[in-house]
């Protein structure tokens, strides 16, 4: 697309232990390569032809762990036989629609340049996978049971479930508990243990019912989000032989390990769901995949510690390329560049096999998601960007760097471009961005504050008639959630502002 002349766009504006601590890490992003479909590896036409192995024809999740002998383990959520016609779960005739709330499968396969062989399942019959937690199969009281993240203790499997009471409106789940279920006999048979019981509020708002689990120097830990695709993403830690005690897991405040839940801040802000975290020694950093509901989008964070600062998310596959997509969990086997991950699409209700690449971006991670804009699919701003005021897209080559831009444009008022993100509580931030307006703005701003309204820093400053980097400045205090924002105030002339490239830094 050749440029414009920026004034002609009102048209846009209608529509591991981890120190207390942690020094400051120089680290740059992950960034993936457009992902691409490996194989199918559950139902009909798949490659591990699991309706006439295992009696299973449709699925979800494909949450994968290894098992410490040689084994990756892969936990699925509601599963059906034969009678299930789709689209989704539970669709199908009842008499032979055969669901599990729950099952396990196994696989040595080490080439997953061609797929994920599922070599055994734990059954109960030949032939027959099994439902291997017990659920009620309630509604409003307990729907089903689904795994959402396992981890291996020396010869213990561990899975961490949720115990569904309903499904609400699209994205949205509400859960009686999470806890934790062990096996000793490679998951053959399970036990969930009465007291690693993760209980809900009345609010149905408990940040740990659903999680990922990862081993580190002796702990386990467990990143948490609440039920449904919402929210935010917090951090426990327990040492690895007491994972059963949830008197002793600690929960990370921002600067400690607290005893208490409540203390528990994010770490990287939502909508994060069906989250899946590893260690990747290529790139010798965290990694943090998930769906972004608001997004329609699987996206990738790093951090060189689970603590963070966790990297602005990087879009690894569109809803717009795979329909209905959510659920991925990262394979613990990828090596090098080659990132695999199993993903879960709505309408074919069955688990894919998918493969991106890494790189590294070679700068400082960046905290903020889309800096340059070049992720908005239309003239209007979308999420992870908010709007206040009248604004939108500029898509014509007008920006600091890339196609895109952010544009807001009138004569009266507050007119801001804004985004939420995760910072570290007691830690110093820069902020960055290049602005061009009007020869007239004569009241431009860059600042960050709290989400419930309180300043931290803001520069103020006149007109830039060419693209100028502003800078500002900031320490967090206890905030682990601000809003950065860019924009003017207008006193009754038509005036405009462009925004681009905006970064945010933690420096000490």
């Amino acid at each position: 697309m050749q440029k414009r002349f920026v004034l002609i766009l009102p048209l846009l504006l209608g529509a591991a232990m981890l120190p207390a601590n942690p020094p400051p890490v120089a680290q740059a992003s992950a960034i993936p390569s457009p992902a691409e479909q490996v194989a199918k590896l559950t139902g009909p036409g798949s490659i591990n032809d699991t309706e006439a192995r295992f009696q299973l024809k449709s699925t979800d999740l494909g949450i994968l762990w290894d098992n410490g002998s040689g084994e990756i383990l892969t936990a699925f959520g509601d599963s059906y036989g034969s009678g299930w016609t789709g689209p989704g779960g539970g669709v199908g005739d009842p008499a032979t629609l055969d669901w599990r709330c729950n099952l396990l499968f196994r696989s040595k396969d080490r080439n997953l340049a061609d797929g994920m062989t599922l070599d055994s399942a734990a059954e109960d019959r030949p032939g027959h996978a099994k439902q291997f937690l017990d659920c009620k199969k309630i509604d409003r009281d307990e729907h089903t049971v689904i795994p959402t993240g396992g981890i291996s203790v020396g010869k213990r499997q561990y899975v961490q479930y949720m115990s569904v009471n309903y499904w609400g409106p699209a994205g949205s789940w509400f859960t009686n508990h999470s806890g934790f279920a062990y096996s000793d006999d490679n998951g053959e048979t399970w036990t969930k243990d009465p007291k690693a019981i993760w209980k809900n509020t009345a609010a149905w708002d408990d940040n740990f019912q659903m999680t990922a689990l990862v081993r580190r120097d002796g702990y386990v830990y467990m990143i948490g989000t609440p039920n449904g695709r919402f929210g935010n993403a917090q951090l426990a830690r327990v040492p690895e032989n007491q994972v059963l005690s949830k008197s002793s897991w600690r929960y990370w405040d921002g600067k400690t390990w607290s005893s208490r839940i409540g203390a528990a801040v994010p770490i990287a802000i939502g909508p994060i769901s069906e989250v899946s975290v590893q260690w990747n020694a290529h790139l010798g950093k965290w990694l943090m995949m998930y769906l972004d509901e608001q997004r329609a989008s699987v996206v990738l964070r790093s951090a060189a510690s689970l603590t963070g600062p966790w990297s602005g998310e990087q879009i690894v596959v569109r809803g717009t390329d795979f329909p209905g997509l959510y659920g991925t969990y990262l394979h613990p086997w990828s090596s090098g560049q080659d990132l695999y991950f199993t993903m879960s699409q709505w309408d074919p209700y069955n688990v894919f096999l998918m493969h991106t690449k890494l790189t590294d971006d070679g700068a400082k991670t960046n905290l903020v998601s889309d800096p340059g804009f070049e992720g908005q699919a239309g003239p209007s701003l979308s999420p992870p960007w908010q709007l206040n005021g009248r604004g939108g897209i500029d898509k014509a080559n007008l920006g600091h760097s890339g196609a895109n831009n952010a544009l807001l444009r009138d004569s009266i008022g507050l007119h801001q471009v804004q985004q939420n993100v995760a910072v570290r509580p007691y830690h110093r931030y820069r902020l960055s961005a290049w602005m061009r307006t009007a020869d007239n703005n004569s009241e431009t701003m860059l600042g960050v504050r709290s989400l419930r309204g309180k300043a931290l820093a803001e520069k103020a400053g006149g007109a830039h008639p060419q693209y100028t980097q502003v800078r500002v400045e900031f320490d967090s205090g206890r905030e682990s959630l601000v809003q950065l924002y860019a924009g003017f105030f207008g006193h009754g002339q038509d005036v405009w502002l462009q925004l681009d490239d905006v970064v945010l830094e933690e420096i000490r």
